[in-house]
């Protein structure tokens, strides 16, 4: 084990007068890195948002290494105070980031030793810019996805006020985009939050692999250093470390899962952001969105258009290919790091900043749109959607599915052909295409019969909604 006393002895490299400072790696190097090359190379100008992490976990380091004596003591508190020195400086805008550092890292280290002189030349003790920037994206994911935990919650309460005032509105339900069945518009409402409740097991699922340290594999073989890894995980808030140094620092997996994750969500956004676009136009006249969630245009004065769900809709575009890039980056490297994962990072901001914002001001929406009832009534009734009611009391009476349809089929023809609806037949009217109807067969063309009678599991009928919606106020009881 090496003493602390050995660790501080004073290092005699120093860097030319009036010159810059030589690259931490620049021993082996006899030239200075070419302006152009730090350029293409660096990353700090997107990676210094890691800052708070890459100090926390440094701040972890350097605690284990005081434990573990491979540091002294007073170093490792000189070390603490002075990143929490620099921590204080990047929260209150005063720390210059310089890109000739390349990255994060090197700008805190280099800041440290500015500060603190050869203690900080320490810190990189027993560690790797991999597993460093490996731990750092394992922290900042942590906290996105918790943020997004917390934001998918708040949409899903959104979504379901707004069903528990529509559990006696009927509208259409739709496949094709063409009326189908009538539903209750809460239990349309509902199937968005059963989406976006697949998208919160997602993430947590993924959660349970991100929250694995990767600190103290070093370059990509482990460290010769006594570490004590369990030591720096607690001290982190990990319950587990990584068994395999090589997978450690290579692996963008945590990134990945997330990316994958955030995509289905901006779709399942998209989604919902489609409907209210859709059901926004004067076709459907479905809902109404506040003057203060539209826009308008600069030529046609009556425009007022759902740019927030358009940009919403639009966004999931950025958020797939973002995963898209990644798994094309990692898709063809071999073991371990390769600089190609500096890669990671860009994509990864940019959609946990799009997803964050896109569940902000969908949940806003969602909140103060309001539906127009007798629209999605008068759809209903104009749109056969009780015509497999119809089809079903034929089966009720004996007459095969098959045939029932048939018959159905041919009343919905004659009901085109003659500007007619459903609920303007008369019982002679019916009887002509099959005498197996009855004055019952009148009520079925009833959309509340139709929705009434839908009592199977998880089926739009008020019992089964009802129960829907008292499920997810107690599963979404509590702070958003």
């Amino acid at each position: 084990m090496p003493s602390a006393s050995r660790t501080r002895r004073k290092s005699s490299a120093k860097a030319p007068v009036g010159r810059k400072p030589r690259k931490p790696w620049g021993g082996r190097f006899a030239e200075r890195t070419d302006p152009l090359v730090e350029a293409y190379t660096q990353s700090v100008s997107f990676d210094h948002r890691l800052a708070p992490y890459d100090i926390a976990g440094s701040i972890a380091h350097a605690k284990m290494l005081a434990k573990c004596r491979i540091i002294s003591k007073a170093d490792g508190a000189e070390i603490v105070r002075g990143l929490e020195k620099i921590r204080r400086e990047i929260e209150e805008g005063r720390f210059t980031w310089r890109t000739d550092l390349e990255d994060v890292h090197m700008n805190v280290e280099a800041r440290l030793t500015e500060m603190i002189g050869d203690a900080g030349r320490r810190l990189h003790t027993a560690r790797s810019r991999n597993d460093q920037v490996a731990l750092d994206l394992r922290l900042y994911l942590r906290d996105i996805v918790h943020e997004h935990d917390r934001q998918i919650a708040g949409l899903q309460r959104a979504l379901l006020a707004q069903a528990s005032r529509g559990q006696e509105t009927v509208m259409p339900g739709y496949t094709h985009l063409q009326r189908a069945q009538p539903v209750l518009l809460a239990h349309h409402l509902l199937a968005h939050v059963e989406m976006l409740e697949r998208d919160r097991e997602r993430l947590r699922d993924a959660f349970n692999r991100i929250n694995v340290m990767p600190l103290g594999s070093g370059a990509l073989a482990g460290t010769p250093h006594p570490i004590d890894r369990a030591f720096t995980a607690k001290l982190l808030g990990f319950p587990r470390i990584t068994r395999n140094s090589i997978d450690a620092v290579s692996d963008r997996d945590p990134a990945l899962e997330y990316l994958a994750g955030a995509a289905i969500l901006a779709v399942h956004l998209s989604r919902l952001a489609e409907e209210i676009v859709l059901w926004n136009t004067a076709e459907f006249g479905f809902v109404r969105i506040p003057d203060s969630f539209a826009t308008g245009s600069s030529l046609m004065p009556q425009k007022k258009n759902p740019d927030v769900a358009e940009i919403a809709r639009g966004k999931a575009g950025r958020a797939a290919g973002n995963f898209i890039a990644l798994l094309t980056v990692m898709k063809g490297l071999p073991l371990s790091y390769n600089r190609d994962m500096q890669e990671d990072k860009e994509p990864l901001f940019d959609t946990a900043d799009t997803v964050g914002r896109t569940l902000a001001v969908m949940t806003a929406l969602v909140s103060r749109v309001s539906f127009d009832e007798q629209r999605m009534r008068n759809a209903v009734r104009e749109g056969f959607t009780t015509a497999t009611d119809l089809a079903d009391d034929l089966v009720e009476k004996g007459v095969p599915f098959r045939t029932a349809h048939e018959v159905v089929g041919r009343i919905v023809r004659e009901c085109q052909e003659k500007g007619r609806t459903l609920d303007q037949l008369t019982l002679a009217d019916l009887r002509r295409h099959e005498p197996a109807f009855d004055r019952k067969s009148l009520r079925r063309v009833d959309p509340l019969d139709s929705i009434r009678r839908r009592k199977s599991p998880g089926g739009t009928s008020p019992g089964s909604v009802s129960a829907q919606i008292e499920f997810w106020e107690r599963r979404l009881a509590g702070p958003a």
